[in-house]
């Protein structure tokens, strides 16, 4: 294993609003990792429904990364970044890590992502041995419910190399580089060249390695709650009027096993997690049991009783097999649809003119 001191230096940038319970967690993980790590507080605009007035978390983060700061930062590598009321959308919050960032690569972290400590090692090794890398993509894990479900699906099996499944996290840094947008996430060079375009790790490879991001986004009842909230009012998210009704009947009642992904437009379905948790979780796993972290849980009983079900079961093998299907009509629909007006003439224009 190569000493930390030799390998390149990493600004983690974070934007984080009621990120509860999970704030010191990932501080902690991180910090042996970090050359800075910048962590943006507050609540955009459309997330005002679930912010105090003043555009802040509601569940005591702000203050938990304060506390972390005064008395887990011995090394004084934590920013905490606020405004003064609402940031307008998540590229300024964004950019507010990225022009801030001063180390050799940026890399984005939202408060529930976790990683194992072995696999951020190898990947900055990689760094240090190919300098040329310019993005790095990672195939998430996405746990619902608990920490032994995770969640897969058509929207996260999308696309083969780099699709919403598989996410660009890491990115080369220096002078002159921009963060350009958080949807999807882009980074510029000097030059005005979108770094996913030039030397990227795809997510599979780092896979085939067992390397992932581990995303526990899905977890607890207040988590979804909120995420729902915020979704309904974003214009971007398109789910206003069914965030909150898969939130109920989706995560709470379990009566759509085959959409229990929240992008819900898409199958998706319920697998029992197999492997080990990046040891800050397991550390929040136990203090939560100990009753030293107050945070609700979903019942499990219902998730058990549908894993064991022969009939889901099968439903769940036939959704994979028919995936590559979906995914190639998607593909071949995303390919030809622009040319759909030229196929039937003058119709679609007279009829629009009308």
């Amino acid at each position: 294993m190569i000493s930390k001191q030799y390998l390149p230096k990493v600004t983690f940038g974070i934007i984080v609003l009621n990120g509860e319970p999970f704030v010191r967690y990932n501080l902690r993980a991180l910090y042996p990792f970090a050359y800075q790590i910048i962590v943006v507080e507050g609540a955009v605009s459309a997330a005002a429904n679930i912010a105090t007035a003043d555009g802040h978390s509601t569940d005591g983060a702000l203050e938990t990364l304060c506390r972390f700061k005064a008395e887990e930062d011995p090394e004084n590598k934590v920013q905490i970044v606020t405004k003064d009321g609402f940031w307008s959308e998540k590229d300024e919050m964004s950019q507010a890590y990225a022009e801030r960032a001063t180390g050799d690569y940026l890399w984005q972290v939202d408060v529930d992502e976790f990683y194992q400590p072995e696999d951020m090692q190898a990947v900055l090794e990689m760094l240090r041995t190919d300098p040329q890398i310019t993005v790095v993509f990672f195939k998430q894990i996405s746990f619902w419910g608990g920490f032994d479900y995770v969640t897969d699906g058509w929207y996260l099996r999308q696309a083969q190399g780099q699709g919403p499944g598989i996410i660009p996290r890491l990115f080369k840094w220096g002078p002159g580089y921009r963060y350009v947008t958080h949807r999807p996430v882009t980074v510029h060079d000097p030059y005005e060249r979108d770094l996913r375009n030039l030397k990227a790790v795809a997510g599979r490879e780092l896979a085939q390695r067992g390397i992932f991001l581990y995303h526990y986004s899905l977890i607890f009842p207040k988590q979804v709650t909120e995420k729902c909230e915020y979704y309904s009012a974003a214009a971007w998210a398109q789910r206003a009027r069914g965030s909150r009704q898969w939130a109920r009947e989706a995560f709470s009642e379990l009566c759509r096993p085959y959409r229990v992904h929240n992008v819900y437009r898409y199958p998706s379905w319920l697998e029992r997690f197999v492997g080990s948790h990046p040891p800050q979780i397991e550390v929040l796993r136990k203090d939560i049991e100990a009753g030293r972290i107050d945070v609700a849980l979903r019942p499990t009983d219902d998730i058990e009783r549908l894993l064991q079900s022969r009939r889901y079961q099968l439903g769940r093998i036939g959704l994979e097999l028919l995936d590559p299907l979906a995914r190639l009509g998607i593909l071949l629909w995303r390919r030809w649809r622009h040319r759909l007006p030229r196929c039937v003439g003058g119709g679609i224009g007279s009829a629009q003119t009308l």
